[in-house]
């Protein structure tokens, strides 16, 4: 039997590689037509997700801004109700010290009456006062300017209320300032 020659073991190992190099092309041209359609689907689908989360957030933008104008609105006189209460604990005052002289006094009996308007008025458009004598101190309403002794009160209780404190609404406009119990003195 004769050895194939050297050149004709060298032409079968090219036809070989020439067939297996030719088979990788076609192999390599179908994965190429396949992930172009794969690559622009999941390009559309990361726009359609771009998409709806872009929607969402406006949506969620729309209620944002719809719920602060509302409470714009809602609060809009709250500054106005802050100076205004100023003027009624002057009001209040100037009532008491007029009271000592003559509470008989129709001057005094009118303007207690304008008080009692004003308070009314007021407490339509969501002004309450904030009562906090005998109550627990409460930090989120009250203010404590002082703290003093008390036989008569447990530690924790409003003993005095220096000034009203009011909320407007759902919100604190201003704390109460208030004397707070101590406990029993020694």
């Amino acid at each position: 039997m004769k050895k194939p020659s050297a050149t004709a073991q060298n032409k079968e190992t090219e036809r070989s590689a020439a067939t297996s190099s030719s088979a990788a092309p076609a192999a390599t041209d179908r994965s190429e037509a396949e992930d172009p359609t794969a690559s622009l689907q999941a390009d559309l689908d990361r726009f359609r997700d771009l998409a709806l989360r872009s929607q969402a957030d406006f949506e969620n933008y729309k209620k944002r801004s719809a719920r602060e104008k509302e409470e714009a609105i809602k609060y809009a006189n709250s500054s106005l109700l802050e100076r205004l209460v100023a003027i009624i604990d002057n009001f209040e005052l100037g009532l008491e010290a007029a009271k000592g002289d003559s509470e008989q006094s129709p001057i005094y009996s009118g303007m207690t009456l304008v008080l009692k308007q004003l308070h009314d008025f007021l407490a339509e458009n969501g002004l309450q006062p904030i009562e906090a004598e005998g109550k627990r101190f409460d930090p989120n309403l009250h203010q404590a300017i002082a703290h003093e002794p008390s036989n008569q009160f447990p530690e924790g209780i409003v003993l005095r209320q220096t000034r009203r404190g009011y909320r407007f609404r759902d919100r604190l406009l201003r704390p109460s300032s208030v004397v707070v119990s101590s406990g029993p003195g020694k």
